[in-house]
């Protein structure tokens, strides 16, 4: 499935301006896209809800240890540890069904592939966003930086642009650009927001 390829240029809560691509927010397009995040590479992502005074910067230990689909809630679990995300539809139990409005206010409503950039609007961060039906993030996940070390720990002297390999693969599947885009590659350094 492709869709719209034009980013939208945003200007963020903190003032930063991002380019933001959006994604189909269908049940099986987000559940296809978290999978294969989560299944392929846990070891690359760094995922939780950044949001204005909160920051929730979470590596995976070790790959899942079950990711599966119950009433519209995607669970991920790394054994003890676990989140649940909504991007379907949700329904409640028989006992205690969800009104329509909590239905839509819990599910993704917006889903997104973004790219952050500096003042000269080169981009110096890469990840994928989601939102509820109220607008509110319910994560991001970041992906590798060439600018950073694989830990995250580090800035790079020199950029390491084979870390956007993963970016270029989303960029591929789910927006049908199979060439990567040379402004991807057009900053110079690292800037923390």
């Amino acid at each position: 499935m492709t869709v719209d390829i034009r980013p939208e240029r945003v200007t963020d809560e903190d003032g930063s301006i991002a380019e933001v691509f959006p994604l189909p927010t269908d049940e099986a397009s987000l559940e296809q896209l978290l999978r294969d995040l989560f299944e392929a590479h846990w070891q690359e992502i760094t995922f939780g809800p950044i949001i204005q005074g909160a920051a929730w910067e979470i590596r995976a230990p070790h790959a899942p240890t079950h990711i599966g689909m119950l009433d519209g809630y995607l669970t991920v679990a790394f054994g003890t540890s676990h989140f649940h995300l909504c991007i379907g539809p949700h329904k409640g139990t028989r006992q205690a069904p969800a009104p329509a409005v909590l239905a839509a206010h819990r599910r993704t409503s917006r889903a997104e592939l973004y790219r952050r950039l500096d003042r000269a609007g080169a981009p110096i961060s890469w990840g994928l966003r989601l939102a509820n039906g109220k607008d509110e993030q319910q994560v991001t996940i970041l992906l590798p930086n060439p600018f950073l070390s694989a830990d995250g720990e580090k800035v790079l002297k020199t950029p390491d642009w084979s870390r956007l390999t993963l970016w270029d693969g989303l960029r591929a599947r789910w927006l049908g650009l199979r060439e990567p885009d040379p402004m991807d590659r057009s900053g110079k350094q690292f800037t923390h927001g």
